[in-house]
C-alpha cells in the first residue's frame, strides 16, 4: 500500500516521539473488536430488549444501561454481560501485538478485556494495570508499561463504568485518573485508535485542556474511517453525502482539541501503517553481528580502531546499538559507544547501547545452544539493521567462519532486518554479502542503489576510513 503524503509526515512524526520517549496510545472498543469482541451495540442488545426497546432506534447507550439499573435496582445482569464478553480466551491481534512491540510507556484504554496486558506479557515486558484509584499510589517493581484502565476491569464488572450515572459522576469518584490523563495529553502525543470520540469522560478532559492551553496545546492524531459509497452505512449517494459532510465537521471538530485526523478507507491500513511506524523505529537500532579471532587482512589495532569509530559514529548519528559483546569485537563496541557518549552526555544516552552478553554456563533447563537461539532471535527482533564485521573463531588450531553469525544473519533476513556485510573484514562478512550478490532483490527494494555501495564495502582495496562514509551513505539511503 502507497502511503500518502499526509500519512507519510505523520508516521515521521510519531517516530520522532517514540525515539523521544513522549508517545502514548489510546485504545478504544474498535481495537478490540476484530479480536473477537463485542461493540457497544452488541452488548446493549440484550439490555435494551428487556426493557422493550429496539437497539437499532438508540444512540445513546450510556441511557441504555442507566435505565436497566432504574427499573431493576440491581445491575446484576449488566455485571454478567460483561464477564460473559469478554471473558473469552480469544486471540490478540496484529495490531495488538504491534503496540506491544513499540517503545510506549503507558497506554490508555476505555476497554474491560485483558487482550492488551496478556500481548505485553508475550513479550516478556512487565505490566502495571490501573484500573482503580487506589492502584495510582502504588509502582510496580522494574515495570515497562503502564495500562491506565478508565473504565475498568474485567474481573471487577461491578466497578466498570457503564451506567449514565458513573459518567456523570466520573470527575469526582476517579479524578486522579482524570488529572493522570490530563498530564499526559500535556507532555505525550497521543495515537487514538479504535476510538469514537463520543465517550464523555476523554470529552470532558480535552474540553479543559482546550481552555487551558488554547494555542499551545499539543498535538495528537487518530484514525477515522472514510464513508465508502456502497457500503452498509451508506448504501445511497444522499446518505453517502450526508455522512461525508457529517464526518467534515468532526474531524474539524477535533482540532480544537489538538487531534489530527487520519483518513483510511480500509481499517486494514491501521495495521499497514502501525507495521510502517514499527519499522521506522526499528531502523534507528542497529545489531553489530561480528567476531574475530583473527583480523587479517588487517591488524588487531586497525580492526579495533574501525569498530571504534563506527559505534562512535553511529551513536553520534542518533542510532542505538545492540550487541552481544562478540568476541574479539565486543570491547571496541562498548569503548566506540561510550567514547561519543561521555564526550557529549547531553545529547547522547547510555540507552542508545544495549548489551546482551551470551550466557555461558547452562543454569536452568534449556541446553546452551537453546539459550544462544533466544539471545540472538531477542537481540535481533528489537533491531532493523543489522551490521556484519569479521566473524571467524578458532576450531582446534584452524580459523574458521564463526557460524554464530551466519546465523545471526539468517535470523536478521528472516526479522526483516537491512542486512549490511562489510565483506572487506573478510570470514561470515564476505561470505554473507555473497549470498546478497546471488540475488539482491531477496533483501532490498532498490537494488540499483544499494548493491555498488555494497561491493565497494566488499572490495579488499576500501580503506577502513573509505568504509566508514560508504556505510553512513547506505544508511542514509535507507533513510528513505
Amino acid at each position: 500500500m502507497k502511503l500518502n503524503n499526509e500519512v507519510e509526515v505523520f508516521i515521521k512524526d510519531f517516530v520522532k516521539d517514540l525515539n523521544e520517549g513522549a508517545a502514548s496510545v489510546f485504545v478504544g472498543a474498535g481495537f478490540s473488536i476484530p479480536a473477537g469482541f463485542v461493540n457497544w451495540t452488541e452488548l446493549m442488545t440484550e439490555i435494551a430488549l428487556d426493557l422493550g426497546l429496539n437497539i437499532n432506534n438508540e444512540k445513546d447507550l450510556i441511557s441504555i444501561a442507566q435505565y436497566h439499573v432504574n427499573e431493576n435496582r440491581t445491575r446484576s445482569k449488566l455485571n454478567r454481560k460483561i464477564l460473559e464478553e469478554f471473558t473469552d480466551e480469544t486471540m490478540e491481534t496484529e495490531n495488538h501485538r504491534i503496540i506491544s512491540r513499540l517503545p510506549v510507556s503507558s497506554i490508555w484504554t476505555t476497554n474491560y478485556d485483558q487482550l492488551l496486558e496478556k500481548t505485553f506479557l508475550k513479550e516478556n515486558k512487565v505490566v502495571d494495570v490501573k484500573y482503580n484509584n487506589s492502584q495510582l499510589l502504588t509502582t510496580k517493581p522494574k515495570r515497562d508499561v503502564v495500562i491506565y484502565k478508565m473504565h475498568g476491569d474485567v474481573n471487577h464488572p461491578n466497578d466498570a463504568i457503564l451506567t449514565k450515572e458513573q459518567y456523570e459522576q466520573y470527575h469526582q469518584t476517579h479524578e486522579p485518573f482524570i488529572n493522570a490523563l490530563t498530564g499526559e495529553l500535556t507532555t505525550k502525543t497521543f495515537l487514538f485508535i479504535g476510538f469514537s470520540f463520543s465517550d464523555p469522560n476523554l470529552d470532558y478532559v480535552l474540553s479543559r485542556l482546550n481552555f487551558r492551553f488554547k494555542e499551545e496545546k499539543r498535538q495528537h492524531y487518530c484514525f477515522i474511517k472514510k464513508p465508502i459509497l456502497g457500503d452498509a452505512l451508506n448504501p445511497d449517494e444522499p446518505t453517502y453525502n450526508y455522512n461525508v459532510r457529517r464526518q467534515d465537521l468532526a474531524v474539524n471538530d477535533l482540532k480544537r482539541y489538538g487531534i489530527k485526523s487520519i483518513l483510511i478507507e480500509e481499517y486494514s491500513e491501521i495495521t499497514t501503517i502501525l507495521k510502517n511506524i514499527e519499522y521506522r523505529y526499528k531502523k534507528r537500532t542497529i545489531f553489530i553481528s561480528g567476531s574475530a579471532e583473527t583480523y587479517v587482512p588487517f591488524n588487531k589495532k586497525e580492526a579495533a580502531g574501525f569498530v571504534h569509530k563506527l559505534s562512535k559514529m553511529l551513536i553520534e548519528k542518533d542510532y542505538r546499538i545492540v550487541n552481544g559483546f562478540g568476541w574479539g569485537i565486543g570491547s571496541s563496541v562498548i569503548n566506540g559507544s561510550l567514547d561519543a557518549i561521555y564526550q557529549n552526555p547531553m545529547k547522547y544516552s547510555e540507552n542508545q547501547l544495549i548489551l546482551k552478553p551470551f550466557p555461558q554456563f547452562e543454569t536452568g533447563e534449556k541446553s546452551i545452544p537453546d539459550l544462544w537461539e533466544d539471545y540472538r532471535q531477542n537481540m535481533i527482533s528489537k533491531c532493523g539493521i543489522s551490521l556484519f564485521v569479521f566473524g571467524n573463531k578458532k576450531d582446534d588450531d584452524k580459523i574458521i567462519v564463526a557460524n554464530g553469525v551466519i546465523r545471526e544473519f539468517e535470523i536478521a533476513k528472516e526479522k526483516g532486518c537491512i542486512c549490511i556485510p562489510i565483506g572487506l573484514t573478510n570470514y561470515a562478512a564476505k561470505e554473507i554479502f555473497e549470498l546478497i550478490s546471488k540475488k539482491p532483490e531477496d533483501y532490498y527494494e532498490d537494488t540499483d542503489k544499494v548493491m555498488p555501495l555494497l561491493k565497494e564495502l566488499s572490495d579488499k582495496s576500501t580503506s577502513l576510513n573509505d568504509a566508514l562514509k560508504i556505510i553512513i551513505k547506505l544508511l542514509n539511503q535507507f533513510k528513505r
